[in-house]
Formats: structure tokens, sequence, C-alpha cells
């Protein structure tokens, strides 16, 4: 059980190898913080037990929670988020993560959903998010990068949501005191924005240019706005959590 005093280590577990874990290793380094990076998308193995895991990171990836025969992964993925759960380990669902964290706890995850979100897209707390640990600084609509067409479409039971936006109701969300999942991407960056292909943002009904424009203009403000909210999930792994 990790301590204030004692160094930490975040478990990343990386499903697309399109989806990495991109600042959040800068960030983890400035606060000292090991990574410990499982590429399950090439085969590392998913850590069967949680006692000895200071916290578990979720990334991204362009398929549902529950594809098993595609991604054979996954069952592990799912078991390790539902002991973290009973066992307070905190976690931390990005997109994929997120709706894995959505499947485990018994909510709705359809794919092909709605509209598609990409790029800058503005966040609106509500209201749960103002006696959340990691979402009562947001007092006002912010902006991440958003990159999916499936959605998260009805919420585990007991789970508080924190964030929607204009296209998605559950853009954010807390499963029990330690447990936070966002549909955005607040580990990308307007430089990986500018990387991504033009045709397939047409396709999908965004003009390219702007989309690239929008996220060079928030560069800064995404880069401290998420960099602050991966410091207070720091701070939730560093806080003894109570035994059971």
């Amino acid at each position: 059980m990790t301590t204030s005093s004692e160094s930490v280590t975040l478990t990343v577990i990386r499903n697309d190898p399109d989806s990495g874990p991109g600042r959040i290793l800068d960030w983890a380094a400035s606060e000292g913080v090991e990574i410990d990076l499982i590429k399950a998308d090439e085969g590392d193995q998913i850590p069967s037990a949680v006692d000895q895991l200071d916290a578990v990171v979720m990334l991204g990836g362009g398929f549902l929670p529950d594809v098993d025969e595609e991604k054979p992964w996954l069952p592990a993925e799912r078991a390790l988020v539902r002991d973290c759960i009973d066992r307070q380990v905190p976690v931390l669902g990005i997109c994929l993560g997120a709706q894995l964290l959505a499947h485990v706890g018994g909510g709705r995850v359809e794919g092909d959903f709605g509209m598609p979100e990409k790029g800058v897209t503005e966040l609106v707390p509500q209201p749960d998010a103002a006696d959340d640990e990691l979402f009562r600084e947001f007092s006002a609509p912010t902006f991440g990068i958003e990159s999916h067409r499936d959605q998260i479409t009805a919420l585990p039971d007991g789970a508080r949501l924190l964030m929607s936006s204009e296209r998605c109701r559950n853009q954010a969300f807390r499963l029990g005191d330690r447990a936070w999942a966002t549909q955005w991407h607040p580990e990308s960056s307007a430089e990986r924005v500018g990387t991504w292909n033009d045709d397939k943002l047409r396709d999908l009904g965004f003009d390219a240019a702007d989309v690239k424009r929008t996220a060079q203009q928030h560069g800064d403000e995404l880069e401290s706005t998420w960099r602050a909210f991966f410091g207070r999930f720091l701070d939730v792994v560093r806080t003894p959590r109570a035994p059971r």
C-alpha cells in the first residue's frame, strides 16, 4: 500500500499502438513517478493481481470493450479493473479505458453511436463535479481533445456524472471512490492532432484544417489544464487507501 512518502508506479495499459501514453510520460517523470507500460496490443501480460499495484491507467483504442475474439487480452483487463474497484486501487480510464470501466460497472457502450467527436471539444462540468477530487477545479466549461465514434450511452448504477459535451453526455464519470473515466484524451496534444489524417477527418464530416488550427490555438491551455488534472490524480494515488 502506497503512502505519501513512498515512490509511486503507474501501471499504464496500452490497447492500441496508435493510442499511447502521450504526455503522461513527461508529466509522470516531472513528478518522480515511474511508469510500467503494459503493451497489451503486443502481447504483454495484464497483471492478474492488484495487491502490489499503486494505480492503473487504461488508454484508448478504436474498438469496443468486449470484442474478446479480436482483442484477447480484454477479459484480463476487465478483471483487473474489477479488482481495482473492489480494493480501492486508483484507476483512470481514457476513451476505450473509460468504456471498459463503464462496461465492467454494468453500464452500456454502443458502437458508432450519435455523432463523432474529433479534436478540441468544449466540456461542461456537471453538478457532481463540484465535490469530486479531480473535477472540482472546473467551475466553468473547459476543453479536451476528442477522438471517438463509440459512446458510453448508460452509466453504471451509482456512477457520478462529471462532464458532458454537446454530442456526448457521458464524457466523464467516477465509479466508487477512486475510479475515474474520461471519454476525451487528457494525455493528447495539439502536436498529436497535427498528425491526424486529413482524409479521415473529412470522411467524418470535419474540416481538417480547422481541427488542426483550433488544436494549436488551445495548445498551451490544454497542456496546463490536463497536467494539473493528472497531478490531482497522483495526489489520490499517494493518499493511502482505507483498509477494507
